[in-house]
């Protein structure tokens, strides 16, 4: 069983930046994909990045390119996201979750592809 455990949240001014963790326990997750998703007040939960087992390929989505940048460290067992020029839409909470399959060269991008979840991270960005 992968237990998953965000950190990083917090309130940051628009424009500023934050770097959220994702560390992992009970096995390793070196060999899957890993993903971040956020889920905004009475909206659905979306796709923000994903990283393959390697790190090798990133994915990022439209709206956070340029912006975010997703990385892993298998040594710690651990997957980052930097965010960077953060802005007010950028409020929401934040899942990592990891890929069950192993050694997926392209990670996936829905949901439904990933069998582990953290419990999320609050991130607020102020105007």
């Amino acid at each position: 069983q992968v237990r998953l455990v965000e950190s990083g949240g917090g309130l940051v001014q628009a424009g500023g930046s934050l770097r959220l963790s994702c560390a992992a326990s009970g096995r390793t997750v070196t060999s899957n994909a890993m993903g971040w998703f956020r889920q905004a007040p009475g909206k659905e939960r979306e796709f923000v990045a994903t990283i393959n087992w390697s790190g090798s390929r990133t994915i990022e989505a439209d709206s956070v390119k340029g912006r975010f940048t997703i990385s892993r460290d298998n040594a710690k067992n651990t997957v980052y996201l930097q965010m960077n020029r953060v802005k007010p839409e950028d409020t929401a909470v934040y899942y990592c979750a990891a890929d069950s399959d192993p050694y997926l060269m392209r990670p996936y991008t829905s949901e439904n592809r990933y069998n582990y979840w953290g419990q999320g991270t609050q991130v607020t960005v102020s105007s």
